[in-house]
């Protein structure tokens, strides 16, 4: 009796409609979780999926929150995940822009690495960014136009403690120091340890969004660390550091 009223009340139909909007919170919700913008477009696509099955399939409820929600939910969507919309945007951009041939010398690697050394040991934070073939402008901020040869000196001086450009990275471009004091991308990924800081986190960003290298001197243990395509690595002797960046860049050691 109670089974024959059920069926009454509620039929496939309905049921499937249930699930169905179970299934729309279950992807916002891991969305929401993992935050990256490769999800974005899974998200939009399942989404898209199931409002269309809801229409084939005449589901009321699932067709009436899409018609009245959608237009809202992905102006929001566009909005709290700007962040993971540029990193996917930037990722393409990556992959489709025509590149562009930078050089380097490897007395500007032994002046760079002599740098970090220095640091290292006196525990002076600092953080720098290697441009390879992507023009990385559009992913920095507020910097200091510089245009200035490499030298460690100069590396050093930027870096130390109190100066006016030391609060930020700096950016070589062509074989020069381009910037200082940059503003870079965060990394939200889950697997940096909490113990790395906003240097860290900026050198994992824009590693993430570019073909850009970048160096990190931790100023609470003078440790070297560099990242690359969104991977953070320690670097025990600065010689390491210099032959990394020699196979990174492509540059031949000079007779």
């Amino acid at each position: 009796m109670e089974f024959e009223l059920l069926k009454e009340l509620f039929s496939w139909r309905d049921i499937l409609d249930l699930l169905g909007l179970t299934l729309v919170f279950f992807l916002f919700i891991a969305f929401l979780r993992a935050a990256k913008g490769f999800y974005i477009l899974r998200l939009l696509i399942a989404l898209g999926i199931i409002w269309t099955l809801s229409e084939l399939l005449n589901l009321t409820t699932l067709s009436w929150m899409f018609e009245k929600l959608w237009t809202v939910a992905l102006f929001t969507l566009v909005v709290i995940f700007q962040p993971e919309i540029r990193r996917t945007l930037a990722n393409i951009g990556r992959r489709t822009k025509v590149l562009k041939i930078t050089e380097y010398e490897e007395r500007s690697i032994d002046r760079l690495v002599r740098a970090c050394r220095f640091m290292s040991e006196r525990q002076i934070g600092a953080l720098i960014v290697i441009e390879r073939n992507q023009n990385i402008e559009d992913l920095i901020e507020g910097c200091v136009y510089l245009d200035a040869r490499i030298s460690a000196e100069l590396i050093i001086t930027i870096f130390y403690p109190m100066t006016p450009l030391h609060d930020g990275a700096i950016v070589i471009r062509n074989d020069r120091i381009a910037f200082a004091s940059c503003v870079l991308p965060l990394s939200k990924s889950a697997s940096l340890p909490q113990k790395y800081g906003t240097r860290h986190r900026a050198a994992v960003g824009i590693s993430e969004l570019s073909d850009a290298i970048a160096i990190v001197v931790s100023e609470e243990t003078g440790e070297i660390s560099i990242a690359v395509e969104g991977n953070l690595e320690k670097v025990l002797d600065p010689e390491l550091l210099k032959d990394k960046l020699l196979s990174l860049l492509g540059v031949k050691h000079e007779e």
